[in-house]
């Protein structure tokens, strides 16, 4: 890439508030991604109890069936993303992944079900490369933290809509009797539930045509002027030649989102068994949790970011996935399965929500921080490759082995979700502590690039 260049910086951003509705738009997109993705979560045990699968079975639904496209497929589309209209493929990947949502309630046998989850996470993949780079070109580097954390805030949103929403609707077709629809015969109450979550989605797809495709800032350029087409090659040798903090940064997250989807996969189960709690219980109780103190956590990261980073810390992001994030997840990953009683379990998950939703936020916006423009979209896609990887695979698969394979009662889930989350915890804090160091060379680096542009 020895004949491109960035691009002098650009001050033709769209107006502050169309810029914020595109966010909102995007987060909301997000929600009902995770919605769709979440739902299931809630419903292991009467599913379990219909098909006859282990907990093991189930764990590869919530994770292997979901995590094997939606990440391999995540670095082409990031490509894509790079080159082609942002807005298109995210409508493209909402109208997808409602679908097979509702494609999920059809289905028969375990084998369907794992296709319909294969296909909710190949629409699925479309959409946070895409959202990253799109929101990146509608605000400055210097007020981009909080917006990008605004958009990752659909991640407990979305969650907290799953559990608390979700449970509303659980407890309603619950209470019905079987539906019995045209050719398909009759569904029991959790199918149901698939179809009435997956379909309401596609008016966001629809809504996706109000949202306008913004120049592209901070371009790398040939000799000529002209926007440059980076080689994959290229892209692959500018992330290796940073390996140290891309590696560090991807390895740190995905631990970090291991300890997340195991409590979004097994926490409700985990009520139910440990405490005799009903699933409309477990869903209120984590749902309100997650709907104002993942927000909280979201908009307190994303401002701390703003604030650290205009004083001048160069790791401002990575310091607060690693204080404000791990600091909070890793001590109470581990204490809320062992608690006596319910009530204190629902406390500590307070902490630990709040911690979820920061690491979240920073980590996401950290990453547009240091990678160029037309790189921003493939890096992210590796990006969620990796920690989706991790994090969808292992983590509800070896909660599900512990329970499954070593101590051979669903009842010990408690004591799996606490080993899963002390060891990745650890590993975690490891590999972030390492990374402090590296990203702000990686950012010093960006931004010197920047300034020599002007």
């Amino acid at each position: 890439m020895t004949d491109q260049t960035i691009a002098p910086a650009q001050q033709d951003y769209p107006a502050p508030a169309y810029g914020w509705y595109v966010v909102s738009i995007l987060t909301l997109a997000y929600m009902v991604s995770f919605l769709d993705r979440q739902i299931l979560n809630l419903l292991v045990e009467p599913i379990k109890a219909d098909i006859g699968v282990t907990d093991f079975q189930m764990s590869l639904l919530m994770g292997l069936a979901f995590a094997m496209f939606y990440t391999v497929l995540g670095i082409p589309i990031g490509r894509l993303a790079d080159r082609r209209s942002r807005r298109g493929i995210i409508a493209a990947g909402i109208t997808l992944w409602c679908l097979m949502t509702a494609a999920f309630g059809l289905a028969r046998n375990y084998f369907w079900m794992f296709l319909a989850r294969v296909g909710v996470g190949v629409g699925e993949a479309t959409l946070s490369p895409s959202a990253l780079s799109l929101i990146s070109d509608y605000f400055p580097r210097e007020k981009r933290g909080l917006p990008l954390s605004i958009y990752n805030m659909g991640v407990s949103l979305g969650a907290g809509v799953a559990f608390l929403f979700g449970g509303f609707i659980i407890q309603y077709a619950f209470a019905q009797p079987p539906v019995n629809a045209p050719i398909v015969g009759e569904l029991k109450a959790w199918q149901t539930v698939f179809i009435v979550v997956g379909l309401p989605g596609l008016l966001i797809a629809a809504l996706m045509i109000t949202v306008k495709e913004p120049t592209r800032k901070d371009t790398l350029k040939t000799a000529d002027g002209s926007a440059a087409v980076i080689p994959i090659r290229d892209v692959a040798k500018f992330l290796a030649e940073r390996w140290r903090t891309y590696g560090s940064h991807f390895l740190g997250m995905s631990v970090v989102t291991i300890l997340g989807y195991v409590y979004f996969s097994w926490i409700p189960t985990c009520f139910i068994r440990t405490w005799g709690w009903e699933i409309s219980q477990i869903s209120y109780a984590y749902g309100i949790i997650m709907l104002i103190f993942g927000p909280l956590g979201v908009t307190l990261g994303g401002l701390l970011t703003d604030r650290l980073y205009n004083k001048g810390y160069k790791d401002a992001h990575m310091r607060v996935v690693l204080f404000l994030g791990a600091g909070l997840m890793v001590p109470f990953g581990v204490l809320v399965p062992l608690m006596p009683t319910p009530e204190w379990a629902v406390a500590l998950l307070i902490p630990f929500s709040i911690g979820g939703a920061a690491a979240t936020a920073a980590g996401g916006a950290a990453l547009m921080m240091i990678t160029p423009n037309q790189m921003r979209g493939q890096a992210s896609a590796l990006y969620y490759f990796v920690i989706n990887l991790f994090g969808l695979t292992i983590g509800p698969s070896a909660v599900a082995a512990i329970t499954d394979f070593v101590y051979g009662d669903d009842a010990a889930l408690r004591y799996s979700i606490a080993w899963v989350c002390g060891v990745a915890g650890v590993i975690a804090v490891g590999f972030l502590v390492y990374n402090l160091k590296q990203f702000a060379q990686s950012l010093e680096e960006a931004e010197a690039i920047a300034a020599a542009s002007n």
